[in-house]
């Protein structure tokens, strides 16, 4: 039932997006090479998904982003967790963190292409900067919020520090994690194609450039709005992902 809801509210929504979009049309007396009618995006995304050019583009951002993404996942709690141990080193680490976070990617591009070359590489490395700060502050501020009980009762087993970090701090700090998750989800995939519309010869953010450079305004939109279902879809799966992993631990998640 809460499907069928969640789809109703969804449907409704997309027919006043679609209204308010053509009415917008039908006042302003745009033409179609200014902006594109709702029905003319439809059959430009039809041609794309029937030529094979979407699932082409489709599939490398995708690549990118998970290369990307679960690199940066993967160092940023392993490093957030070492580093919440350690609180004299964070104290350190902690402003040249604050001062690196604010600084998009995409600004440190002229040195990633020098370092890295061309290719999916520069890609690959906007998506980890855009995801790592994100989940390394979650991280280190999901284990400050840990019960002292928890840790005290490790304290009386005797635990050893690594199963300490793994079967304790780990799984009680995850649910506070998870935000972080979300967070560079999100970060992640305005990045990528940020990234890809600058320089890259394929993903979902070139399709964009290549279109607005021959005029298919059509395309442009529809290359927007599988964008914006992308990275829904991408959300969702990962609330997904959380609940399950909260279920194996016998914990909800901040989702």
């Amino acid at each position: 039932m809460d499907l069928l809801k969640s789809l109703g509210y969804a449907a409704i929504a997309f027919v006043i997006v679609i209204t308010a979009w053509q009415v917008v049309i039908w006042l302003g007396d745009y033409p179609e090479a200014l902006l594109p009618s709702p029905l003319a995006v439809f059959w430009g995304a039809v041609s794309i998904i029937q030529d094979g050019t979407l699932a082409e583009h489709v599939q490398i951002s995708l690549f990118r982003f998970f290369a990307g993404y679960l690199s940066a996942v993967f160092a940023a709690v392993v490093l957030g967790l070492l580093l919440s141990q350690t609180k004299h080193i964070w104290r350190i680490v902690d402003p040249i963190v604050q001062v690196l976070r604010p600084v998009a990617p995409v600004a440190w591009s002229p040195f990633i292409v020098l370092w890295f070359g061309i290719g999916n590489m520069p890609a690959i490395v906007v998506i980890f900067i855009a995801a790592f700060f994100p989940v390394l502050l979650s991280t280190v501020s999901a284990v400050n919020k840990i019960d002292a009980t928890y840790l005290k009762l490790a304290q009386n087993l005797e635990l050893s520090k690594t199963s300490l970090l793994w079967k304790i701090i780990f799984p009680a700090s995850f649910p506070y994690i998870a935000s972080g998750l979300h967070i560079a989800v999100g970060t992640a995939w305005i990045f990528l194609v940020a990234g890809e519309m600058i320089g890259a010869q394929s993903g979902l953010g070139y399709l964009i450039v290549d279109a607005r450079n021959a005029l298919d305004l059509d395309l442009v939109l529809a290359g927007i709005f599988f964008i914006g279902l992308l990275g829904l879809l991408l959300d969702k799966s990962l609330g997904l992902l959380e609940k399950w992993i909260g279920k194996q631990w016998g914990a909800g998640t901040s989702s």
